[in-house]
């Protein structure tokens, strides 16, 4: 796999079993990577650790006064020179290839996840951990899978380098042999600590930035209450905190490193002190003792690769583990068996709301956060949980008598449409806002006058640097903060009248807006959505009086269905959402209707 070939046309399916068996899963699907960079990594080690023997070669042809064995080593010396600049620049080449595809291959699994599980996902990992996985966790999977070639090829060539001084010089490759192993080895112990230390500071540091990231979103009101020093001193102890837990980390790698350091020099200490005493009795050569002093002195640097490699896993893992709780999570549907949209009723066997194919439906819930699931539920974006994890899954929404649940994930969004509460606004220009997918049949200047959005085009037009360029190219600043709560909401409303599905859901599509321009809004709705399934969650009069057919949903239960003016004058339960009546005003009615019973 080339950089120029991402992205994958199909990322595959992860193992996420475990966070070592994802870590296993990437490196499998990316073997032929791993081993075109561990090849260049053992010609690279392979041509470093000739270098002892050349020089050694050529101490002794200058000890011996031979010209030709130093030419020879001269020689050599130059051509190990160009294979480690090639074996260098090579495997750098294809252990980044590894760490850029193996952090795109994750990134392409977590936007096919959070594509799949749309608005759920949120609800069961926070926002700020998927954006946490698709960032600094991506990063540190992707160096352990770059280290791991590396690491693999270091260790080869020490192997080698030990049954070579073993063959080459046996009194003293032996002691290299039986040192290399526990100077490879010799930080493990030290690992498990080091982990949780590491771990300690990631989570610390997750609570410092959920601090921060929540004082400057309430950055308005805290100054409206005088609280900003309150938290402003709560972020100081957060912070001193990271920073007490990250020199505690620090202490124990600079640990590491020094083992790393010490022991390989009491090695190198004891081979001259050894080997000296072998040269002076005449048993090994002068050539031969710096050529094994050559080697293990270069020995060291694949060593350290044990230490990175160590340092990778421990960062990766819980990295992977928290990949592997996202890409984990499913929608647990059956699979889709049905391609094409339906046309028909819309209908929730659950509470039993039925929304007529082309009638206005509004809904009123006096639980918003009950209009919400049941909202999502209708467009089968989520699954209600069921308390006992044995009962019956709750059967899917119906449309024209199919399943949601049963149609492919692009037919159900073309058929159903859910506009959330809180619609998200991109930035970027009014006509990239309004560049999505839609039937055709409904223009963008009919979205946005049926969405009252006059004024919104007008205030762009205002605040446009250049007064000849058109509203719909004057750029939109991230989420809309450049407008006012109602235009942001009247354009999503725009956006989602403009792709024309079948079946539109709203929840609250004119809470942000006064009754004048929410009158105008019903209306526009209305009339462009003619012959069209709507569905509205709201308790407004002023929707509620355009809308066909008035559905009271209570106890997650559908209890009444009339229109609007037909239930205020007949269910209580709707009286009293609707006109907001307080306890005693309800208690008022129900007597004044008592006694107009009592009295026929």
């Amino acid at each position: 796999m080339h950089i120029r070939d991402l992205p994958y046309s199909d990322p595959g399916d992860p193992d996420v079993r475990s966070g070592p068996r994802f870590l296993l899963w990437l490196g499998r699907n990316q073997i032929r990577g791993q081993l075109k960079s561990l090849f260049w990594g053992l010609l690279h080690q392979c041509s470093v650790a000739g270098y002892p023997l050349t020089v050694g070669l050529a101490v002794q042809a200058v000890v011996d006064r031979s010209g030709g064995r130093l030419a020879l080593a001269c020689g050599l010396t130059a051509l190990l020179g160009v294979l480690t600049a090639v074996g260098d620049a090579m495997v750098h080449r294809a252990a980044v290839t590894n760490w850029i595809t193996a952090a795109a291959r994750i990134q392409q699994l977590l936007s096919r996840k959070t594509a799949e599980l749309g608005s759920l996902l949120t609800r069961r990992v926070a926002a700020g951990e998927v954006v946490a996985v698709s960032t600094g966790d991506v990063e540190k999977i992707g160096w352990f899978v770059e280290a791991l070639s590396r690491f693999l090829a270091a260790a080869t060539i020490l192997v080698v380098i030990s049954v070579a001084l073993v063959v080459y010089l046996p009194s003293m490759g032996v002691l290299v042999a039986v040192a290399m192993p526990f100077l490879a080895l010799s930080v493990l112990p030290l690992l498990p600590r080091a982990t949780r230390r590491a771990d300690v500071q990631r989570e610390k540091g997750g609570r410092a930035t959920e601090l921060a990231s929540d004082t400057v979103a309430g950055l308005r009101v805290l100054r409206g209450i005088g609280g900003e020093e309150l938290f402003l001193d709560r972020y100081r102890r957060a912070s001193q905190e990271v920073r007490e837990a990250a020199v505690h980390s620090a202490r124990m790698w600079s640990l590491i490193s020094a083992v790393q350091v010490l022991l390989p020099g009491l090695l190198l200490l004891a081979l001259v002190v050894h080997g000296a005493s072998l040269a002076r009795d005449g048993r090994i050569e002068v050539g031969q003792l710096v050529t094994v002093y050559s080697a293990v002195t270069l020995a060291l640097f694949p060593l350290r690769n044990f230490e990175e490699i160590a340092m990778a896993y421990s960062f990766s893992r819980p990295s992977a583990q928290r990949a592997v709780r996202v890409l984990s999570l499913s929608r647990n549907t059956r699979p889709a068996t049905v391609d094409t949209a339906p046309s028909g009723d819309l209908y929730d066997p659950v509470t039993g709301l039925l929304a007529p194919r082309g009638a206005f439906t509004a809904v009123v819930c006096g639980d918003p956060d009950e209009a919400g699931r049941l909202a999502e539920r209708l467009g089968g974006h989520a699954r209600p949980e069921a308390p006992d994890a044995d009962a019956p899954e709750p059967p899917s929404v119906l449309l024209g008598g199919v399943p949601l649940d049963e149609l492919e994930p692009g037919a159900a969004r073309t058929a159903v449409l859910v506009q959330d509460k809180d619609p998200v606004l991109l930035s970027g220009t009014l006509r990239e806002l309004l560049d999505v997918p839609s039937s055709g049949q409904v223009a963008a200047s009919a979205a946005l006058s049926a969405a009252q959005c006059d004024d919104v085009l007008a205030a762009l037009a205002q605040a446009s640097p250049e007064p000849d360029r058109e509203p719909l190219d004057t750029r939109i600043t991230e989420r809309g903060r450049s407008l006012s709560g109602g235009q942001r909401q009247r354009l999503a409303l725009a956006r989602s009248l403009l792709t024309d599905p079948d079946t539109l859901v709203l929840d609250e599509p004119t809470s942000a807006v006064d009754s004048h321009t929410e009158a105008r809004v019903a209306a526009g709705v209305k009339a462009l959505r003619a012959d069209r399934t709507t569905v509205v969650f709201s308790s407004s009069p002023l929707l509620l009086d355009l809308a066909d057919r008035v559905a009271l949903v209570h106890g997650a239960t559908v209890v009444a269905v009339g229109t609007h003016r037909e239930l205020l004058r007949t269910e209580e339960r709707y009286r009293a959402v609707v006109t907001r009546e307080t306890d005693d005003e309800t208690a008022a009615h129900q007597e004044a209707h008592q006694e107009i019973e009592e009295r026929a």
